[in-house]
């Protein structure tokens, strides 16, 4: 199931957010992306809807399954993506900034191919 890319930026920040501190709450999230908590809250509400994350009682966010998967491809893609742009001679930021852009829109064979690619030349 394809969902829109802010969706997957969300659910990829809270894997960040949950790997650097343990517990993620929508203020985490607002704070970390400098989104309204409104946003943030309305988001929180379709992802949980779509089965993407739960909530408990104190509003700690964990990543369900089918969220999980996402925000690891969508990671992953960034990371190696950021990477690669800095090997071929990007600044960090600006890489940063292409990476997360084109995370979203790259094919699954176009990111096998560098992935591959980057891989063989370490």
């Amino acid at each position: 199931m394809k969902i829109q890319e802010s969706a997957e930026n969300y659910l990829e920040t809270i894997l960040i957010l949950s790997e650097r501190m343990g517990a993620v709450r929508s203020i985490d999230i607002a704070n970390e992306l400098d989104f309204s908590k409104p946003s943030v809250s309305v988001a929180m509400k379709n992802l949980r809807e779509g089965g993407y994350i739960s909530t408990d009682a104190n509003g700690y966010i964990t990543l369900l399954d089918k969220g999980l998967h996402i925000a690891e491809n969508i990671y992953e893609r960034h990371t190696l993506l950021s990477e690669w742009l800095v090997r071929l001679g990007v600044d960090e930021k600006t890489a940063a900034e292409d990476a997360c852009r084109i995370e979203h829109v790259l094919s699954k064979e176009s990111f096998d191919a560098i992935k591959r690619h980057v891989s063989q030349n370490r």
